[in-house]
């Protein structure tokens, strides 16, 4: 089991702007679902967008976290 906070901490760590929700699908904190608001994904393909991400919580992806959806956008993405 994993808390939000940690995988919302991990995030901003590698993306510091990053506007970062973390929801628990299942209330077993090992299936989330993360959105993710970050300049860093200008001109970055989804498949790269979500590398960055799983990157950021490679160790996490290991074990503590079983399942997780993701919705990435950058600033100007999100305000549409």
């Amino acid at each position: 089991m994993i808390e939000p906070e940690i995988i919302v901490e991990k995030i901003r760590e590698a993306l510091p702007d990053a506007e970062v929700d973390v929801e628990d699908l299942t209330g077993t904190k090992d299936h989330y679902k993360a959105r993710v608001v970050a300049s860093q994904f200008e001109g970055e393909s989804r498949v790269t967008r979500h590398r960055m991400i799983y990157e950021a919580l490679s160790e996490e992806m290991k074990g503590p976290i079983h399942a997780l959806t993701l919705e990435v956008y950058t600033p100007d993405e999100w305000e549409q």
